[in-house]
């Protein structure tokens, strides 16, 4: 029974967070959007750019333009995706669309499309994040790439997002004719995927080290001294010399794989070291599971 009940407060909880990234993250999104890019004609790409275009066409809000633009994608996600998907989708896009109106009262805070595309992307990005942190959408391009994997489930994600991007991008273009638009506009696009990037890897990112070298030994035991960092042995083949030789693996963050390097080139100046990103490390030293 005391289980039942902890695994209760324990989903409320998990509930309880999920709602307020959303929230936070529409209410971030919104600002990115009403103080930054709307008033200076710019726009982040999905059915924010056709707003913008209708929104100076016909002066109708914002955020109710984009709210009526999923309406049909709504209807359409019922026969294709999951019922809780569409709920929060739905959830989430009245929260943007709702703040975005209300936003659109506050003066904007620059008339300066270089710093309005910059705080533009990244208010929009981390917003996003957190969105995308609580498990649910805003729809527009999200909404349709769920629509087109219940068709094609092995389409890249990313290839819709960006296709649809810049057909909305080019639109705004044409409309406003002034290309600058479509360049702040990419800007703007560029850093929102960054900034989605840093919120869920977070600022230290993690990478991956391979190091070869006779004195791997030596290096292992330095690495481990000082830095308090294990390495993995893999048994390796050259295949021009046909010499086998062991091959250290290092996880580290960036600071770390820095002075791995280091330890590894103090050590043996021809050692052959290869540096990669490593996407999330799980385990002692990292996150837990």
């Amino acid at each position: 029974m005391d289980y039942v009940k902890s695994k209760k407060v324990f989903n409320f909880k998990k509930y309880f967070i999920d709602l307020l990234y959303l929230v936070l993250g529409c209410f971030i999104m919104a600002m990115g959007t009403s103080l930054f890019l709307l008033p200076n004609q710019l726009s982040s790409g999905g059915f924010s750019g056709v707003a913008t275009i209708i929104y100076y066409l016909f002066q109708f809000p914002l955020g109710t333009v984009m709210l009526a633009l999923n309406i049909p994608f709504f209807i359409w996600a019922l026969f294709k995706v999951g019922k809780e998907l569409l709920i929060k989708s739905v959830i989430g896009t009245v929260l943007l669309a709702t703040f975005i109106d209300l936003l659109d009262y506050v003066p904007q805070l620059t008339q300066d499309r270089f710093l309005s595309c910059i705080y533009g992307g990244v208010c929009i990005g981390i917003g996003m994040a957190l969105v995308l942190k609580s498990g649910s959408s805003t729809g527009g391009t999200d909404l349709i790439t769920y629509i087109a994997k219940a068709y094609k489930p092995y389409i890249g994600t990313s290839r819709v997002i960006v296709i649809i991007d810049i057909i909305i991008v080019t639109l705004n273009v044409f409309f406003f004719k002034k290309i600058e638009i479509g360049l702040y506009s990419a800007i703007s696009i560029y850093i929102m995927g960054k900034m989605i990037d840093i919120v869920f890897e977070g600022v230290n990112f993690t990478k991956m080290m391979f190091i070869i070298s006779p004195k791997y030994k030596e290096i292992a035991k330095e690495v481990g001294d000082n830095l308090g960092r294990g390495s993995t042995g893999i048994y390796a083949k050259g295949m021009y010399t046909r010499e086998k030789r062991m091959m250290l693996m290092c996880v580290g963050t960036r600071n770390e794989i820095a002075k791995i390097k280091q330890i590894a080139t103090r050590m043996d100046q021809k050692a052959f070291i290869i540096i990669m990103n490593a996407r999330e490390a799980w385990g002692k030293g990292f996150k837990k599971v």
